[in-house]
């Protein structure tokens, strides 16, 4: 059980110093009997090795695992007892993980740069993640096979679910229990054994259905954890730590498709420790705050500590444990887990806090070379600049470039098809968009040539093209759901911030191929949940096709991506059992397609929507403060610039 916490000044005191190197408070701490373990995560890296941004071409300072490892480093000196954990995500986010598994491919004994780089760093133990699947599980086993550390995951089964979840087929161990020694304060060593089981999202199922359908199956995180860890124990781990690539969210333990389960996953008995991500936020800190049962200040939920370290290694987490022996075991008496940066921002700007590891950049450093020139390689020309800056509040170009290709392609793959004559749509949303990932993220390519990387930039994710049919009404509820992403303003007033919280851009569908307006002073229709909580809500105004009304039984073929179309954002009405086409194509190779075969693209916008008006009132919204540069092209909008916040973006005021 956890004891008392410590108080977080006990970590600023300078500790004793063993070789010249300042030890943490903990091993300070240590008494006879007592000994500091000190539990660091690397999470959510998407193959960020380089500190290198590749769809801009150049160095930042905001990335790269071959910073965090110098922090690991010097982690190591302060502690006298560390282990390193990585928590999913690793395999797939960025140009080299696409240009590994689309050009240079895995043959049986390569070793995929990422592992490369993390197997420097002596991890000793690391689980999967969602985008682990993202290239097929062929693909998966021979990047795995390179570890030189054991990967674990509970809930995922291969082929069927069994009658008992302790009788899954899986395809990696669902737990590792580690015999390590550790020294305690008096200098003496004693052995610990230590427990690692791991967890993912539930949904990879429907994420990627073409790649897992008939090859996988998952359970629900808390169903699977508390018919494992008592196994785990009696198997004599004496500490058991949970790698749960799952967020931290309000939840009923009881719902077995929990995506992120993390918080629920802390309340089982038996788990000591919990290392989450998924999110791509940071815990602990702000991001959490006001969540019961989670203390976002000492890091603990349901009084367990844990750790969630940003993404594309932004930050180390920390989890420091006061461990006593008692009898043969082993108990928690003090704990407290941090976050320590790679950078900070001085002035809005971005600013490296620790140099890279020559080691890990010398790992991938080949692969890297070869990655850029891939996404140097130019495929087509752009008459206008393609840019994110204002996606969420007017018809976009980057988005509109996506949507023409996914209309292009589908009409050719229906044609002579039952389908064909049935109206077809197209669903794309803004992915580079700022938000967490900061006032440098978004996509902004000059006219001009375009290459990969541009391409790559405007589509972030391996998603492959899907189609479905639904009907006139649910083409509405889609929109409606995508709309969730405005707060809901107040006629006659000014200033009020525009963009929800936590609503991710890639769920801000905008469907081309009909026409409407947003009312944002009436409340959302559905929830993040895609569940009816304003039932007689209605944001969206004046739907037509080709100038009439949509007619709420007409049926449409609407092409979007497999994670849409499989049910990914619990988009209400759609499913798998919607879809009526599933390509082999990815969406970004139907983009590049389309480049190539249009030599030279049009890409603005064709303003199929926009806000509607609300005499008297103005709504606040920030962007990337390269946007001045495009101001001329949304001249229709009602914009007034309002500086530059505290972190970096550009405000807007804008009057509806």
């Amino acid at each position: 059980m956890l004891g008392s916490k410590l108080n977080r000044r006990d970590f600023l005191v300078a500790g004793a110093a063993t070789a010249g190197v300042a030890l943490h408070p903990f091993s300070t701490r240590a008494a006879d009997g007592q000994a500091h373990l000190r539990i660091m995560e690397t999470t959510d890296l998407h193959v960020n090795v380089f500190p290198y941004d590749y769809y801009a071409d150049k160095e930042t300072p905001t990335v790269g695992l071959a910073r965090t490892a110098t922090l690991i480093d010097a982690i190591r000196k302060e502690a006298t007892n560390a282990l390193l954990f990585d928590n999913g995500d690793f395999l797939q986010g960025n140009p080299m993980g696409d240009y590994i598994a689309f050009q240079r491919g895995m043959k049986d004994g390569d070793i995929h740069p990422v592992i490369a780089a993390m197997n420097t760093l002596r991890y000793d133990a690391g689980t999967l993640g969602n985008h682990e699947f993202n290239y097929g599980l062929d693909f998966m086993s021979r990047v795995l096979a390179g570890a030189n550390f054991p990967l674990v995951s509970a809930n995922l089964a291969k082929g069927a679910l069994a009658a008992d979840p302790l009788a899954d087929e899986r395809f990696v161990p669902p737990y590792v229990i580690l015999d390590r020694e550790i020294t305690l304060g008096d200098g003496s060593r004693h052995p610990i054994r230590i427990g690692v089981v791991g967890f993912l999202p539930p949904q990879i199922t429907l994420w990627d259905a073409q790649q897992l359908a008939g090859k996988a199956a998952t359970r629900g995180i808390v169903e699977t954890a508390r018919a494992l860890v008592p196994k785990i124990r009696a198997a004599g781990a004496q500490i058991v730590v949970a790698l749960s690539h799952s967020g931290i969210a309000e939840g009923d333990a009881t719902e077995a498709g929990l995506e992120n389960a993390s918080l629920q996953l802390a309340a089982i008995e038996g788990i000591d420790v919990v290392l989450t991500g998924h999110q791509h936020l940071r815990f602990p800190g702000k991001d959490f705050e006001g969540l019961a049962g989670v203390d976002a200040v000492v890091g603990t939920l349901h009084g367990k500590p844990a750790v969630m370290a940003g993404f594309w290694g932004s930050d180390l987490g920390l989890v420091d444990l006061l461990l006593e022996r008692r009898g043969e075991g082993w108990a928690i008496v003090s704990a407290q887990s941090e976050l320590r940066p790679i950078f900070e921002r001085v002035d809005r700007t971005p600013k490296a806090l620790v140099a890279s590891k020559p080691e890990v950049l010398a790992a991938a450093k080949a692969d890297h070379d070869a990655t850029l020139t891939y996404v140097r390689t130019p495929v087509g020309e752009t008459t206008a600049p393609l840019y994110s800056y204002f996606a969420l509040v007017a018809d976009d170009p980057s988005v509109q470039i996506v949507n023409q290709a996914q209309l292009w392609y589908m009409k050719t793959i229906l044609a002579g098809t039952g389908f064909a004559a049935l109206p077809l749509l197209s669903a794309a949303a803004p992915f580079k968009s700022g938000g967490r990932s900061g006032p440098d993220y978004y996509t902004d390519i000059p006219a001009g040539p375009i290459a990969i990387r541009n391409v790559a930039d405007l589509y972030l994710y391996p998603n492959t093209v899907q189609a479905v049919k639904i009907t006139g009404a649910e083409v509405k509820d889609w929109l409606e759901m995508s709309a969730g992403i405005f707060r809901q303003a107040e006629p006659g007033k000014a200033d009020q911030p525009l963009i929800a919280d936590g609503f991710p851009s890639y769920n801000f569908d905008v469907i081309d191929g009909v026409t409407y307006r947003i009312d944002v002073t009436v409340p959302a229709r559905f929830d993040q949940d895609g569940k009816l909580v304003n039932a007689d809500a209605s944001r969206i105004l004046d739907l037509s096709f080709e100038g009439h009304p949509i007619d709420p039984a007409a049926e449409f073929v609407v092409a979007t991506n497999n994670y849409r179309a499989g049910g990914g954002g619990k988009f209400p009405g759609l499913g798998p059992d919607k879809i009526v086409f599933v390509a082999p194509d990815a969406n970004r190779d139907v983009l590049i397609r389309y480049i190539i075969e249009q030599k030279r693209i049009d890409p603005a916008a064709d303003g199929n929507w926009r806000l509607a008006p609300a005499p008297g009132t103005s709504v606040v919204f920030s962007t990337g403060p390269a946007s001045a540069a495009h101001l001329g092209d949304v001249a229709s909008l009602a914009l007034e610039p309002l500086g530059r916040s505290d972190d970096g973006y550009a405000r807007y005021r804008l009057a509806l």
